[in-house]
């Protein structure tokens, strides 16, 4: 069973990569900016999943706060995107 998950979250790590390209030659900034909140929940998935694998249950605050500073990161280049100033 554990095979499944490695596999999982080589898979995921693979279409994060992907993700990647997405980012770098989106046309538009909203393109870009969706890609990268992809990559963060992918991101925030294969840390869970390696936490599972290994036993550890320290990552899984890991992944919280990484989903947490993803999240607060779109907010702000939303915000940015739409004003054109963060403050």
């Amino acid at each position: 069973m554990p095979q499944v998950y490695m596999v999982a979250a080589i898979s995921l790590l693979v279409l994060t990569f992907l993700c990647l390209i997405r980012a770098a030659i989106g046309p538009s900034a909203a393109d870009r900016v969706a890609a990268i909140n992809v990559i963060g929940s992918k991101t925030m998935v294969i840390i869970s999943l390696v936490s599972f694998l290994f036993g550890q249950e320290f990552f899984l605050d890991v992944a919280l706060v990484y989903a947490l500073i993803a999240f607060l990161m779109t907010v702000g280049v939303a915000k940015y995107m739409e004003k054109g100033v963060l403050g």
